[in-house]
């Protein structure tokens, strides 16, 4: 691979485009239409991150901890025992899907450390799937834009908010007002203060820390009899399924959807591997990081699971209408405390969440744009004028405003918020096949300093098969209870995947045909040493006509020099 800055564009005639790569750094970089940039070099298009700014092993810890710890801790476990009916059980799996997610997260640091660039799953999409040519990346381009908004945590911010000023109000005007509100501080801060907002990131996932830390070791004192209330008895039979006053009796599908929440609870694990452009000596950081948050909130979750069953009793966790942790707190330091504190814990933690959710999706939209994916891409990769991602973080902020503005309260928001998470099954079980692809496929030559060992890839694969396949399975009461039929959610998920498709085939069959030209794709090297593709408009007709060639791989991550008609 040629340390060029940019590859430069050969000359449009009736031969075929020329295969050399000029070995210093060009003067001409072209965007995704084929338009010079003014003569500017690749280091004027500012997608490097100054060293100051960039992420060290604890910055990439608390990143991936403010994702992955939001409410589902301080109110999942309610629900989960309502399932099982088992202290043990409810334990156990809690421990399981630690177990699982390390699993997948073995999968991305294969991928990661192979592929040591912004943008996930994209890159590890397009590694394996490369025929279609930019099929995989439509598809995962529309669900990452539609799907990767923040509305979910900033409309909980809202609510918390109210709560721990004395007015709760679950939906309606004003909670969506501040959820705006914390939505656009939070874009604000990460365009024009990154640094801030990275602090600010990391103080959070601190906080977080700090607050189940709290709740482990308040309950080590339930344990030992410091407590409100007399003792639940809750370990007397630890392994035992009982069917009590609101829980037990569910039967498999209520095991099913216990695993799928407990699962879901760990999601924000891969929030690293989105911007290892922006991470010091990436590969030793993720390396490092990942592992590190994932066992640690894997320990943390465990024992809260414990703490919670140390002084609450099993019927009262099992019908709590308020969060599980507002219960503990009322039960070992009394009902004001409860009252007054725990709100304002789960609001910092949502506005924690967000700051980590857009950081990294906003990484996710700028190379997509940086591609030529999107519409007006080159407005979307622009760094101006804060050599930030401030216009993605701005397409971040869009369609979660929509989110949280356009649908009405009640099951039609529910459900686009819950929408969020299932396409992602679909995204996962592709990486996931696809590492089994490269492994044992001799002539993809794949490598990497990181190895998964098979059954750890099987059993991610057949995780996110079940995640994908769960939803469609009927459940034991109401079909319609949520306000909508059970096998909507999923339906609509598959739907938005396939609308990539049709994206990928206006954007590279039927646009191109009825405009008379051929996109032709050019894989050029910036600043940062990253590959970028760009796109140009190629006339099909007339006396500079093109004859293309299309792109070579090397077998492994790079591409070799030359152009590619889609």
């Amino acid at each position: 691979m040629a340390d060029a800055t940019s590859y430069k564009k050969p000359p449009v005639d009736n031969d075929t485009y020329s295969d050399h790569v000029d070995s210093e750094a060009a003067s001409e970089v072209y965007d995704e239409n084929g338009s010079l940039l003014s003569g500017k070099t690749g280091s004027s298009l500012g997608y490097g991150v100054p060293d100051s700014r960039k992420i060290g092993v604890t910055g990439a810890v608390f990143l991936i901890l403010n994702k992955m710890i939001g409410t589902g801790i301080f109110s999942t476990p309610s629900s989960i025992f309502a399932s099982t009916g088992s202290v043990g059980i409810s334990i156990l799996l809690w421990a399981v899907a630690g177990l699982l997610t390390l699993s997948g997260l073995s999968v991305y640091l294969e991928f990661g450390l192979a592929i040591p660039r912004s943008g996930g799953e994209k890159n590890y999409l397009e590694r394996v799937f490369r025929k279609p040519p930019f099929l995989i990346t439509s598809v995962f381009a529309v669900q990452m834009i539609l799907l990767g908004f923040s509305a979910g945590n900033s409309l909980a911010f809202g609510r918390y908010v109210l709560l721990a000023c004395g007015h709760p109000m679950p939906d309606g005007l004003v909670p969506r007002i501040i959820a705006v509100a914390c939505m656009t501080f939070v874009v604000l801060l990460h365009a024009i203060k990154p640094t801030w907002g990275l602090r600010l990131t990391n103080a959070l996932g601190v906080f977080k820390v700090l607050v189940l830390l709290l709740i482990v070791f308040a309950g080590f004192a339930a344990l030992a009899g410091y407590r409100l209330i007399p003792d639940p008895h809750n370990f007397d039979n630890f392994w035992a399924i009982e069917k009590g006053d609101g829980y037990g009796g569910g039967g498999a599908y209520a095991y099913a959807t216990a695993l799928l929440q407990v699962v879901y609870s760990y999601k924000g694990w891969e929030n690293a591997n989105y911007v290892m452009g922006e991470l010091k000596n990436p590969q030793r950081t993720l390396k490092i990081a990942a592992p590190l948050a994932v066992i640690g909130v894997t320990v943390l979750y465990v024992l809260a699971n414990v703490a919670y069953f140390a002084a609450i009793p099993k019927a009262e966790l099992a019908k709590s209408e308020v969060i599980v942790a507002g219960l503990f707190f009322r039960n070992m330091f009394g009902e004001s405390v409860a009252a007054r504190s725990l709100p304002a814990f789960v609001a910092l933690s949502n506005i924690g969440n967000v700051l980590a959710v857009s950081f990294a999706h906003s990484r996710v939209n700028q190379e997509l744009a940086k591609e030529g994916i999107l519409p007006w891409s080159n407005f979307w990769a622009s760094t101006k004028p804060f050599r930030t991602p401030a216009a993605a973080l701005f397409l971040h902020w869009i369609v979660t405003v929509i989110v949280l503005v356009a649908p009405p309260p009640g099951p039609a928001y529910n459900f686009i918020v819950n929408l969020y998470t299932y396409p992602g099954a679909w995204i996962n079980t592709m990486v996931a096949g696809g590492l089994i692809y490269l492994q044992f496929k001799k002539s993809e030559n794949w490598s990497s300093p990181w190895r998964t060992w098979l059954p750890v890839t099987i059993v991610y694969l057949l995780l996110n098969i079940f995640l994908a396949i769960t939803p469609f399975i009927p459940p034991n009461s109401d079909w319609n209870a949520d306000g909508y039929p059970y096998y909507a959610f999923p339906l609509v998920g598959i739907a938005i995947l396939l609308l990539g498709v049709v994206y990928w085939a206006v954007w590279t069959k039927l646009l191109p045909k009825l405009g008379g030209y051929t996109i032709v794709a050019e894989m050029v090297i910036d600043e940062t040493g990253e590959e970028v593709m760009r796109y140009h408009k190629i006339p099909t007709t007339g006396p500079r006509e093109a004859t293309t060639q299309p792109l070579l791989w090397d077998g492994n991550v790079s591409v070799h020099s030359g152009y590619g008609s889609l």
